[in-house]
């Protein structure tokens, strides 16, 4: 889909409320099952939140509720990503530690030469 398609339905659907919102994604669901060419992208994480949201909405739960439960688990989602991202900053410079400590390592002690006098004790 190209961007300006994308920002168009963006803008029609910032109009609308979460009821309608739903209508709109249940539909856009079918239309995927129906015409899919490739697979949903998304982690686990994602795959995960939809779980969550469609057990909620088959549960008739009121929309408020799963509204404010995937802004809960929208911010968890981004805690997470912080985290990771943290975390692999962390590694990536480790790794650069540990090479520049391999680089800088002392070169093994060489034997004394043939000719050279041995130390008096």
């Amino acid at each position: 889909m190209n961007d300006l398609l994308k920002q168009r339905i963006a803008r029609l659907l910032d109009n609308l409320g979460d009821e309608r919102g739903y209508q709109i994604l249940d539909y856009i669901e079918f239309l995927e099952s129906k015409y899919a060419e490739r697979a949903r992208p998304g982690g686990i994480f994602a795959k995960l939140t939809e779980t969550v949201e469609d057990t909620m909405r088959a549960g008739k739960l009121p929309i408020q509720a799963i509204s404010g439960t995937m802004g809960l688990v929208d911010g968890a989602a981004k805690v997470m990503k912080g985290l990771a991202a943290a975390g692999q900053a962390v590694m990536d410079e480790a790794v650069k530690a540990a090479e520049g400590a391999s680089k800088e390592a002392v070169p093994p002690a060489r034997p004394p030469e043939s000719g050279a006098e041995p130390l008096s004790s």
